[in-house]
């Protein structure tokens, strides 16, 4: 019994996780029953490397939806930030400090949305939909649209070859996730973003700092998109000044997807990586499977309220549950409790 009890638990606590999981293993079944090519090592090398900067983008959005509250300026972020890498690089800016550089810069557009959100109390929501515009109007304003073309051999793929490139852009973004998983699980500061998210007011009561905690997970939120940035452009020549569209809605949608509750206060970085998984591979494998790859973002959409309405309707069952488990203990009388 206590075993079963142990995965019963489990299963109940990673309920949205399991069900991401199932839907990635149905549609991986689904393309490899259609098209059997879809699992070349080339198609999951190409599939790591493109969705490798998404995820981490994607961990610093769990960050900052935990705390409960939301940021839709990363793509802008993420085009001003690959815009300066490829800028910098062209000035001469060595690679070990243009990996410094750059989420500096990014951390420093976090400040701000977190500045706003934390002191000045104002919505997430209104903060970054206005720094979005900010960001991406004044970039099209100073390029005028032009690229950053000409980059220096160095830059690309770090100098080290497109092979190990590719190599380094994974296991980056692999070690960022299991780093910050543990920070979560094990350290103070993970907590208490948890606790911020699940109740500031009780937080501080605590001894939390509310807005201090805000303001540092939007400030890890820029620097990982600063990061994210460099990371794709050292895969290209040239460098477009409309990079990221569209970005704050993959990475949303995959954070939510993965099992992190939009409300704040649970995720879990595991539920990203899969959720990241998912919605990265459903174009590829559209295509693979011959079909129109623009029912892309109308599947995506799908997944993403069937998440948000197993999400309500296990909360509404484990609510239940819990109601009933209590009316049962009391109607146990007192002198013959065991």
């Amino acid at each position: 019994m206590p075993n079963s009890f142990f995965f019963n638990f489990n299963v109940a606590r990673h309920q949205r996780e399991l069900a991401a999981l199932s839907a990635y293993v149905a549609l991986l079944v689904f393309v490899g029953i259609v098209a059997p090519s879809f699992f070349n090592g080339a198609n999951w090398r190409d599939l790591a490397v493109t969705n490798a900067p998404v995820l981490i983008v994607a961990i610093g959005m769990t960050l900052v939806i935990i705390t409960g509250q939301i940021d839709i300026s990363v793509g802008s972020q993420f085009a001003v930030c690959s815009m300066l890498a490829g800028g910098l690089a062209k000035m001469g800016i060595p690679v070990p400090l243009l990996l410094l550089l750059v989420p500096l810069i990014g951390a420093m557009f976090g400040a701000v949305n977190g500045a706003l959100v934390a002191y000045f109390k104002m919505p997430a929501i209104v903060v970054t939909l206005a720094t979005l515009v900010i960001w991406r109007d004044a970039l099209r304003w100073i390029t005028e649209g032009a690229w950053v073309q000409g980059l220096p051999a160095a830059f690309q793929w770090f100098g080290v070859g497109q092979t190990m490139g590719q190599a380094v852009i994974v296991i980056v973004a692999i070690a960022i996730l299991f780093l910050f998983r543990w920070a979560l699980r094990n350290l103070g500061a993970g907590r208490a973003v948890y606790a911020v998210g699940s109740d500031a007011e009780a937080a501080r009561l605590a001894g939390v700092n509310p807005p201090q905690v805000l303001l540092s997970v939007f400030m890890l939120m820029g620097a990982l998109t600063g990061l994210a940035a460099l990371l794709n452009s050292i895969r290209f020549s040239s460098i477009p000044s409309n990079s990221g569209l569209g970005l704050e809605m993959k990475a949303i949608a995959a954070v939510v997807v993965g099992g992190t509750a939009i409300t704040g206060g649970r995720g879990t970085l595991i539920g990203t990586l899969i959720g990241t998984a998912l919605l990265g591979t459903i174009g590829t494998a559209l295509t693979f499977a011959g079909i129109n790859p623009f029912w892309e973002k109308a599947i995506q959409g799908a997944i993403i309220l069937a998440a948000l309405a197993s999400d309500i309707v296990f909360s509404r069952l484990r609510s239940a549950d819990f109601g009933f488990g209590k009316q049962r203990n009391a109607t146990i009388p007192v002198g013959r409790a065991k």
